[in-house]
């Protein structure tokens, strides 16, 4: 993850090639000293399309985590309200529209806007923001119905303060664990939306993209599909085993230590 990060921010001021440079007599070349992961359809460097593919990956898996987060939270803060028929309506909206996949909401995006990252953005943060705030809400129906949140309502806490203060608090282990798994899954599905076509345009460096153009000719030149697909996968499991560290560290009910302090 940490490798993830210093290379996108390299790629804004460094590749080994240009990203526009091509070369019709070294198509589908393989690694070289000047090519060092070989070169694509159009000649073009595997390499560095690959770096700078990481910041685009780098910037829907972040952005996708902001926006699923505040939506996520808002839809808590509503699920466990105490006006009931709020709360019970926000509930069955929520089971309704979390049956809808991320591929459906991103085709019905795809409309108006076209393909673009912000597809895979919205996509993704409106199809991880329903998942959070669904399994997120026993625990902080928990809380929310908790001796000490009574106190502070009946001291004249306003329903803001108790969420920020005592309702957010006790959910925000599952929180960070479920956007942490969000993170990955949103590289998983930046690629498949770019091979459908409605995810990041022909001409923005992605990891989608790169797997999009070479996984066709997968069968005569494997090497190609091989570097984008393992990149792929190489960071979706590092950040499905960050969220598991991440429960383990901060769940009292897996952390012992926690309990005890």
């Amino acid at each position: 993850m940490t490798s993830w990060v210093a290379i996108s921010l390299i790629s804004l001021f460094w590749t080994p090639q240009s990203l526009w440079k091509t070369d019709g007599y070294q198509v589908w070349a393989k690694p070289s000293a000047t090519q060092w992961l070989g070169t694509d359809g159009i000649g073009a460097d595997v390499f560095s399309w690959l770096m700078a593919g990481a910041r685009t990956d780098l910037f829907i898996a972040v952005a996708s985590v902001i926006f699923a987060g505040i939506l996520g939270v808002l839809l808590i803060s509503i699920m466990v309200s105490r006006n009931s028929a709020l709360s019970n309506g926000s509930v069955v909206a929520v089971d309704a529209l979390i049956s809808i996949p991320t591929i459906l909401i991103a085709l019905i995006l795809a409309v108006p806007m076209g393909a673009s990252v912000m597809v895979v953005v919205l996509a993704c943060g409106i199809g991880y923001g329903l998942n959070l705030a669904r399994v997120a809400r026993p625990e902080a129906l928990l809380a929310a119905n908790s001796d000490y949140v009574g106190s502070a309502l009946s001291y004249g806490a306003s329903g803001f303060s108790v969420m920020l203060h005592h309702i957010l608090p006790n959910v925000m282990p599952t929180v960070m664990v479920q956007l942490s798994l969000s993170a990955g899954t949103a590289v998983l599905a930046e690629s498949g939306l770019t091979y459908l076509g409605i995810g990041v345009p022909s001409g923005v460096p992605s990891w989608g993209h790169s797997l999009a153009t070479s996984v066709k000719l997968i069968d005569v030149y494997p090497l190609s599909a091989l570097w984008p697909g393992l990149i792929v996968t190489i960071v979706a499991v590092a950040l499905n085993i960050f969220g598991d560290v991440l429960r383990d560290t901060t769940d009292p009910s897996s952390n012992p230590e926690l309990r005890r302090s």
